[in-house]
């Protein structure tokens, strides 16, 4: 058998390539949008893409599944409880799948979604007994996936249980030996605090995983689940990514080269309503063309630029280097957005150097902040968990997720100075305040770790 994981930071994501060496037939799970990783990757073994799955339907990035069949003769095997808007063999618990000395046996592991399956492995090389679990949400390292993506309260609840019935019967019964290969992994906010390693065994997980603690006790194990306050805030895009991969997410085709703008095109498609996404670091975005939105390029990428961009209007990039754009490009594409209709040529010294109009983003330090903070309104944009270990005093929480439904509680009288862990998240919510039209706004550099190595005053609780 041959294996191979092929992760995604900025997603935190992991897809699965398992090939039989005997057949040189491979499948191919949770499958990100760009497709041709898979191929590349049948070419260099002598292998052929013969099936493709997806755990679940995903909320936090399209599937790139639908992609596989236009490239060659590829099955697609989906569960037998998702309804699908395209041709899939249905599978369901118990069903196997063999190819050569690889078997695969679908388990229905309900919980993170109603329709979720795992792929239990087992290489006939060495042996009838399992190898490996693909747990793609079920099962994750040092956590869970987390039940309160869909529904009601009440469904929430009874996700939980469906969860806890999934780990207690079938998961956690596996031998201790069997390596767990899970779909959402570090970076991923498809659980609450899931740990850095790639990869698990059962017996680690029984043994170590806080979230099992309580496995024995349903109610017990539930009410942790649904503790909302312990996950991380939702991205806006989450909740139009379900549905697209439901549907089948529409088909890429050949992708167009995104043009290099001379500042005149460039100012031209801004002024008739196109988003200007500035992709430089928080400091760099200190000036910048007004409106723009700021979302640096780095890990954290696809999930800020989610958050903050509508769907359905478009983008054009200012760039730190022109050889960042197809990676740009890929993370916007992999959540959903369209490719952006073009790029600034000469960046922002082209811009500058043509006289054009600039906006301001001031930028503060923590000192400064601690001095003037009775004139300002704090707005901390961390997580609720980060919020809870310490904040400034009279500060204003509203996660950067949810500040795109919440900014208008922000009052406009007062200057807004946003501070999260660094200075990232920040500068992604403050360019947002701007863009909605707030004039007195200021990035804290720094953010939090600054303030707490600053040795400044922090609480824990409102006084």
């Amino acid at each position: 058998m041959y294996f191979q994981q092929f992760y995604l930071e900025s997603l935190g994501h992991a897809s699965y390539f398992i090939g039989s060496e005997e057949t040189g037939e491979a499948l191919v799970l949770d499958v990100r949008r760009d497709v041709d990783i898979y191929f590349k990757e049948a070419s260099s073994q002598g292998m052929r893409v013969k099936y493709a799955a997806d755990t679940h339907q995903h909320n936090d990035y399209l599937s790139g599944i639908c992609e596989l069949p236009e490239r060659g003769e590829v099955q697609l095997i989906g569960s037998a409880r998702a309804n699908l808007g395209y041709n899939v063999r249905s599978m369901g618990d118990g069903d196997r799948l063999e190819m050569g000395e690889v078997v695969f046996e679908v388990l229905h592991t309900p919980g993170h979604t109603p329709e979720h399956i795992s792929l239990l492995v087992r290489d006939r090389s060495r042996g009838e007994e399992p190898v490996m679990l693909l747990s793609g949400g079920a099962l994750l390292v040092d956590d869970v996936g987390r039940p309160d993506l869909l529904g009601s309260a009440e469904d929430i609840q009874s996700h939980a249980s469906q969860l806890c019935q999934t780990l207690q019967a079938k998961i956690l019964n596996l031998p201790d030996y069997v390596q767990v290969y899970p779909t959402h992994v570090a970076g991923s906010l498809c659980g609450g605090s899931i740990g850095s390693r790639l990869s698990t065994t059962i017996g680690y997980e029984r043994r170590m995983n806080q979230m099992l603690a309580s496995i024995a006790s349903k109610d017990e194990f539930v009410e942790q689940c649904i503790n909302l306050d312990q996950l991380p805030a939702v991205p806006p895009y989450w909740s139009r990514m379900r549905k697209q991969n439901q549907q089948g997410p529409p088909l890429l085709g050949v992708l167009a080269n995104p043009p290099a703008l001379d500042v005149e095109q460039f100012d031209r498609l801004r002024s008739q309503g196109m988003i200007v996404l500035d992709c430089r670091s928080p400091e760099a975005f200190a000036s910048h063309i007004p409106g723009a939105l700021n979302v640096y390029y780095s890990s954290s990428f696809s999930t800020w630029a989610g958050t903050i961009l509508p769907p359905d209007v478009p983008i054009i990039l200012v760039l730190e280097k022109a050889t960042d754009l197809w990676d740009i490009c890929w993370q916007l594409l992999r959540i959903g957005y369209d490719l952006p209709k073009g790029w600034l040529a000469g960046g922002m010294k082209a811009w500058r150097t043509a006289a054009k109009e600039l906006e301001f983003m001031p930028l503060m330090s923590v000192r400064d902040l601690s001095r003037q903070r009775e004139q300002l309104f704090v707005l901390d944009v961390r997580q609720k968990t980060e919020w809870r270990t310490g904040h400034i005093k009279r500060a204003t929480h509203i996660t950067g997720a949810e500040l795109p439904e919440r900014y208008q509680e922000v009052p406009r009288e007062k200057t807004v100075a946003v501070v999260c862990g660094s200075g990232y998240r920040s500068s992604v919510s403050a360019s947002l305040l701007k863009h909605k039209g707030y004039n007195d706004v200021v990035n804290v550099l720094g953010g939090m770790t600054a303030w707490k190595n600053a040795g400044l005053e922090m609480v824990k609780e409102e006084t």
